[in-house]
């Protein structure tokens, strides 16, 4: 084991300024340095290695009521992070372990034990449990699983299909069986990425043309299952293509989350009393009982190399904010990490 290094008196971490109106600013925001606090009954200090971003972000920056408590200005943000623990306060965890935890946007976390999950860096590389093995990874799974109640023989549909979450609902589509896996993306390169290296049997640029017809095209015979991470034109489109007894799990709605004004919503769901098909939203927090059922089905299928995922790395804390943004911009394929 390699020596671990004495914590510095301080340390950088990312604060909210002001709440962003629209699209976050870099006014909204700040890089301090902070106090770095020994550990206190039951606690452990984090030197963390790498930090998620996540498009929910967004949603904590504004004050609006939500499913999560929003950010506090003047104080620390938070997100998925994982980290070596240089200091421990608490029993079965021990200074050298590594754990996964939700006090990222700093170089340095005092973190209560119990929030903390040991994770081994032998088993998978670190940054997999923010992405294909953690949280994101989890959303994919039970989303499509659970929500969506996929069966063998579905025809799926997953609109952000390149990112971290969509790419994993279409190969889990597949390989439990799905008679055809559609995906949208927003560049040429994106939907070569789908078929050729993550098994979509069809994907489309959605900004090569109208969503609707795109997706008519490459699923001729209609979903069973569609994914949304977008919301906007890719549900619309969703809805007119949906075959009897369709489902329809609402993840995200990316498209909509600097908008000032409310988007409209989709103009056809008259058409779901045709389809008697039902549209229902999911967070992953209510599903962490399919953990450890996850954590063995994908991670066997990581290990198998059956599973492919793709991850953008930003390094620097001095990034973190810009590489939320690229999330937001859609700059990324795969899970958006900051590597300090």
């Amino acid at each position: 084991m390699t020596d671990t290094p004495t914590p510095p008196a301080t340390a950088r971490e990312w604060q909210l300024l002001s709440r962003p109106v629209g699209w976050p600013e870099p006014e909204n925001f700040a890089l301090v340095e902070a106090e770095v606090r020994t550990p206190g009954e039951g606690q452990v200090l984090v030197r963390n290695e790498y930090l998620s971003v996540d498009p929910y972000m967004r949603g904590r920056m504004s004050a609006a009521k939500s499913y999560v408590a929003p950010y506090e200005l003047g104080k620390a943000m938070q997100g998925g992070a994982v980290g070596e623990v240089v200091a421990s306060n608490a029993e079965g965890i021990s200074v050298g372990d590594h754990v996964l935890h939700f006090l990222g946007w700093r170089e340095y976390a005092v973190v209560d034990a119990k929030t903390a999950v040991k994770v081994d860096p032998q088993a998978a590389p670190l940054s997999a449990y923010l992405g294909v093995l953690g949280m994101t990874g989890l959303t994919a799974y039970a989303g499509l699983l659970r929500t969506a109640s996929f069966k063998e023989g579905d025809s799926v549909f997953v609109s952000g299909a390149a990112g971290a979450v969509g790419s994993q609902v279409g190969q889990i589509a597949k390989l439990k069986g799905a008679s055809r896996v559609i995906g949208s993306a927003g560049s040429d390169e994106k939907v070569k990425l789908l078929t050729e290296e993550y098994g979509f049997d069809a994907a489309f640029n959605y900004k090569n043309g109208p969503v609707s017809e795109q997706l008519r095209a490459a699923a001729p015979d209609g979903v069973d299952v569609y994914f949304d991470n977008v919301g906007g034109d890719h549900l619309e489109a969703a809805v007119g293509s949906l075959n009897r007894d369709g489902r329809i799990a609402v993840c995200g709605a990316i498209s909509v989350y600097n908008n000032t004004e409310p988007a409209p919503g989709p103009k056809n769901l008259a058409r779901l009393i045709q389809t008697r098909g039902r549209i229902e939203g999911f967070l992953v927090g209510d599903h962490y009982d399919l953990q450890p059922q996850f954590v063995q089905e994908v991670g066997a299928w990581v290990r198998s190399g059956e599973l492919k995922y793709r991850e953008t790395v930003v390094e620097g804390i001095e990034n973190n904010l810009e590489a939320f943004l690229g999330v937001l911009r859609g700059d990324n394929t795969g899970k958006m990490i900051v590597k300090l």
